[in-house]
């Protein structure tokens, strides 16, 4: 039987959960006290498959029941009128919070009041739970829907009589008068699960290798507790554990999936010990985009995907492949970023090895031809990333540059690079010009033109370098009013009046044409023309007049396109 265990209070209900079978109770959220928790709870329980609640119920020291036990009661009351075949319990509880705080000090440094609300109903959960252990059974419930409504119509008569309202209800659960056997339930069923899975062993072995396995894969003393009081900082934790991870959980990721994930992260210690973990807890698993780092446990990363990702404070941003650095700032406005801010982090000098070339020894940009505003043009990678509103713009234009020197790394780009005889920096820009000048399939074809001409010393000859210049000085065409002008503009970013490549990337390339550049097409090695006709293809020819040939063939209309 599935049970959900409630720590009522005036602001928050702390909620956890757990199955009469596993006798193992985990925190799982807490909802607030805003005229909706009666649904929110019926949400929850329709979710878990459940209609049993156990509740706090307060006293002080000398055994008395307070207001906030009448609290609790009336709560139950409400509780069971308001979902069909609810049977609720109540169980003693005596400074649970105070417990639930120091348990958390234990775990974590930082932790918000709602943690404390969950963590103290799984305690009573557990306490309700390790009784069954003793008591071998669930007694009767102190409410169900039908008698909640009948004890609420008498009340309802005694208050309207002037008469006071009784405090005792029949079948009140008691706490047992033996000591408590902590955990015995969760150390068994745990050993069991283990030894199963195992297929023998020593229970002490396993129990420990277990245990040892649900901590987390680092220790270390980080400087900020959340991935978002990190973000809307201007200094970064130096600690390499402490930094964050974004991790995705899709909507169709089973769990056997989302626990790969984590390992080869490198978040848990162990799959296996993971999925007992599950196994054992059941919990339901949330998708979205998530921060972790290698200092938190198994138990922080469960709860963090049962409570789900952060909707309300983050905001997610998409970069396409072949967008300019104008393009983003101007998707940035949209989140409330000023133009000064946007404008100062993409002047700032970066740090990463993916931006060889860029500087020179002092941080000023190797090429004096390249504006500073566009710096980061061709390194700001192309997908979709999420961060918490406010977040330090840098950072923000970091993990996309990061992303870029990950997609270099893991495909040995600057070795490709350099067998086509390119640097890396060399190689990113061919591949913004790729980028802008094919569609997908025929990019490999492109920069095999492309890499053929920069060999003999021929000019790229490339329409959008001849744009990307003109809009670099004239992007609402004020000065430069015709396709001629265009063309013909003394800039050392039109390769249609100068040999060799651009001073820098004219837009941000994505993998297809970075591969494209590094791999090319051998069947292209004599190819020093192409265009596109007008029915969508590309043309190749190895001579001006073969070219030429292909223009009059195929592209009468795209051909004479105003730039």
């Amino acid at each position: 039987m599935k049970l959900i265990g409630l720590d009522v209070g005036t602001k928050r209900i702390g909620v956890a959960k757990a199955d009469s079978q596993t006798k193992i109770a985990i925190p799982d959220g807490f909802v607030n006290v805003n005229g909706q928790e009666f649904a929110e709870i019926a949400r929850i329980a329709r979710m878990y498959s459940t209609s049993t609640f156990i509740i706090g119920l307060p006293r002080n020291n000398s055994g008395e029941e307070t207001k906030q036990s009448l609290y609790a009661r009336n709560f139950a009351r409400q509780l069971a009128m308001s979902i069909p075949d609810a049977r609720i319990y109540f169980e003693d509880e005596s400074l649970t919070s105070v417990e639930a705080e120091r348990r958390l000090k234990e775990r974590k440094k930082n932790f918000q009041k709602g943690e404390i609300d969950a963590e103290a109903a799984s305690i009573i959960l557990q306490d309700f739970l390790e009784r069954l252990i003793t008591n071998g059974r669930i007694i009767e419930a102190v409410y169900t829907s039908e008698q909640a409504k009948i004890e609420s119509d008498a009340e309802a008569r005694q208050v309207s009589e002037g008469k006071p309202v009784a405090k005792k209800v029949a079948n009140m659960n008691k706490k047992h008068s033996a000591p408590k056997k902590h955990h015995i339930g969760k150390i068994l069923v745990v050993l069991f699960a283990i030894l199963i899975v195992l297929g023998g062993g020593g229970f002490a072995a396993g129990y420990f290798w277990y245990t040892n396995n649900l901590k987390a894969v680092a220790e270390a003393t980080c400087k900020f507790a959340t991935a978002e009081e990190e973000a809307k900082s201007e200094e970064a934790d130096d600690v390499a554990e402490c930094k964050y991870t974004q991790f995705e959980v899709k909507d169709n990721d089973t769990s056997a999936v989302i626990t790969k994930n984590l390992y080869n992260e490198g978040l848990i210690r162990s799959e296996l010990a993971f999925k007992v973990y599950l196994k054992l807890n059941n919990p339901t698993l949330k998708s979205g985009i998530y921060d972790f780092r290698k200092t938190m446990t198994v138990e922080e990363i469960v709860a963090k995907l049962v409570e789900g990702a952060p909707a309300d404070n983050v905001f997610n941003i998409t970069v396409l492949p072949g967008e300019t650095v104008a393009d983003i700032k101007k998707k940035l406005l949209n989140y409330d970023y000023t133009e000064e801010q946007i404008t100062e982090a993409f002047e700032k000098v970066y740090d990463n090895k993916v931006l060889k070339g860029l500087y020179d020894p002092n941080g000023n940009l190797a090429s004096v031809a390249q504006p500073r505003a566009v710096q980061l043009e061709g390194y700001v990678f192309g997908d979709t990333y999420q961060f918490y509103k406010e977040e330090n713009l840098e950072k923000v234009l970091s993990t996309m540059i990061n992303a870029l020197g990950d997609v270099v790394e893991k495909n040995e780009l600057e070795d490709k690079f350099k067998a086509q005889g390119l640097s890396l920096r060399e190689g990113i820009i061919l591949a913004s010009i790729v980028q802008k000048e094919a569609k997908t399939e025929d990019m490999k074809g492109v920069a095999q033109v492309f890499l053929n001409r920069l060999r003999v010393g021929m000019s790229l000859g490339s329409d959008v370098t001849a744009t990307y210049a003109a809009d670099l000085i004239d992007p609402t065409r004020t000065t430069l009013t015709d396709n001629y002008a265009v063309l013909t503009h003394d800039s050392l970013y039109n390769t249609r009046v100068h040999t060799g490549l651009t001073p820098g990337p004219i837009s941000n390339p994505g993998l297809p044409a970075l591969l494209a550049v590094a791999e090319g097409d051998s069947t292209k090695r004599s190819m020093y023309y192409f265009l596109t006709g007008d029915d969508g293809k590309m043309y190749y020819s190895d001579t001006e007049a073969g070219h030429n040939q292909n223009i009059r063939d195929h592209c009468q209309i795209l051909c004479g396109v105003a730039l």
